[in-house]
């Protein structure tokens, strides 16, 4: 019996990188490779075009299910690879694969990548559409909405053919885009910021300010249970936590109660910065969402980013909170973010947070105090944990 053997990688934005193709390709393959790692007797290789998967006898659902989760692909074909490209044998396999499927109508699309084959695309397509209705009973053509869509690539060392094709991650492989300094505080939208960040290519390593005895040692739980369900898109990742106490009780002890949440953004994204620039990250990314609270606003977020000329990426920024819940919900960590820890942005919660801070009142407030020395103490006592998937995991890109 024949059967689809092999699965097809298809690329899709890489195909547009020019010279850089191939490197991004070499960083999908290595991300391929160990996202496979649990599936014993597989086999990987890569070709210019695409990288192919030789299933052999291992069930093809749960290894295509853990490929849709890496960055970088745009989809997968489940195909049967046939070295012997003479025609009669391609209409062979092609109907002993039609008759394997289920449907009324069908449609053959052949594309020709080979162009020094004796045959082109329009005669191949011809000749395996005829001959399958010849040999089938209750199958018609149907080239606009077909039950059936059966594909065939012609190339140099082989053909292929597949009816079968699953939707990937898309964007980059995880590594190409560099690296970002995520500030993850366990809610819903900053493990959603990370997820989108890792599909475009960008590794993170993630800041989270702690402020015992006022937060619960839960809270870093939380922070584990998450990194660990994104440890599906980025193997092993390093956080940091920042202890914030001390910072936060100067700043209310100085500063108006309406510009607390205001002077809190501006030291955090000042240590975000300075652990960022020591951890050579280019960027700072936040799961930020413009107007979703009062630090959110345009107007703060322009007085909370001028602490720093440091790029800071949202992922989340334009996003309704309705779609950073759905995409929550589909990568699986919607039901640890609303674990009912709290964390340092939400106690002290002021009545009346200031929507439209003033640059020259944050600065007014941050004279009253000394806060350098907090932020070096804060620094030099920062507490790092790595969080991997693979006890044995190399800290290969960090």
């Amino acid at each position: 019996m024949i059967t689809y053997d092999h699965i097809m990688v298809r690329f899709g934005e890489l195909s547009t990188k020019g010279k850089n193709k191939i490197d991004f390709i070499r960083v999908l393959y290595k991300n391929i490779l160990r996202a496979l790692k649990e599936f014993s007797g597989l086999e990987i290789y890569m070709r210019h075009d695409h990288i192919y998967v030789v299933l052999h006898d291992v069930d093809y659902k749960p290894v295509i299910e853990r490929l849709q989760e890496v960055s970088g692909i745009q989809g997968l074909s489940l195909v049967h690879k046939e070295k012997d490209r003479e025609i009669e044998n391609i209409k062979k396999v092609a109907l002993e694969l039609i008759k394997q499927e289920k449907g009324k109508t069908f449609k053959v699309k052949v594309k020709r990548v080979d162009k020094k084959y004796p045959m082109v695309s329009d005669e191949i397509t011809r000749a395996v559409a005829g001959y399958i209705l010849k040999n089938t009973e209750n199958l018609s053509v149907d080239v606009h909405n077909p039950d059936i869509l059966l594909s065939i690539e012609v190339k140099e060392e082989a053909i292929y053919i597949f009816s079968h094709t699953y939707e990937g991650a898309g964007g980059y492989p995880l590594g190409v885009g560099g690296k970002a300094m995520h500030m993850l505080s366990g809610g819903i939208d900053s493990p959603v910021a990370a997820y989108l960040l890792m599909k475009r290519g960008v590794q993170i390593e993630c800041i989270h300010f702690a402020s015992p005895p006022y937060t619960q040692v839960g809270v870093i739980y939380k922070l584990e249970d998450l990194l660990k369900v994104l440890n599906k898109y980025q193997a092993r990742i390093r956080l940091h936590i920042i202890p914030f106490t001390k910072i936060q009780e100067a700043i209310y002890d100085h500063t108006d109660e309406s510009y607390c949440i205001t002077m809190m953004r501006r030291m955090m994204f000042r240590l975000a910065d300075r652990l960022a620039k020591m951890r050579h990250c280019p960027v700072i990314s936040s799961g930020e969402s413009v107007g979703q609270v009062a630090s959110q606003t345009l107007q703060s977020m322009r007085v909370i980013n001028e602490v720093t000329n440091m790029p800071i990426i949202r992922p989340c920024a334009t996003m309704d909170k309705t779609d950073i819940i759905d995409t929550a919900i589909k990568i699986g960590t919607y039901d640890i973010s609303i674990r009912p820890f709290i964390d340092c942005c939400t106690i002290f919660t002021p009545k009346s947070p200031k929507t439209a801070p003033k640059l020259e009142d944050c600065l007014k407030y941050e004279e009253e105090f000394d806060y350098e020395p907090l932020l070096k103490e804060a620094l030099s006592n920062t507490e790092v944990k790595f969080i991997s998937d693979e006890e044995e995991a190399k800290d290969e890109l960090l």
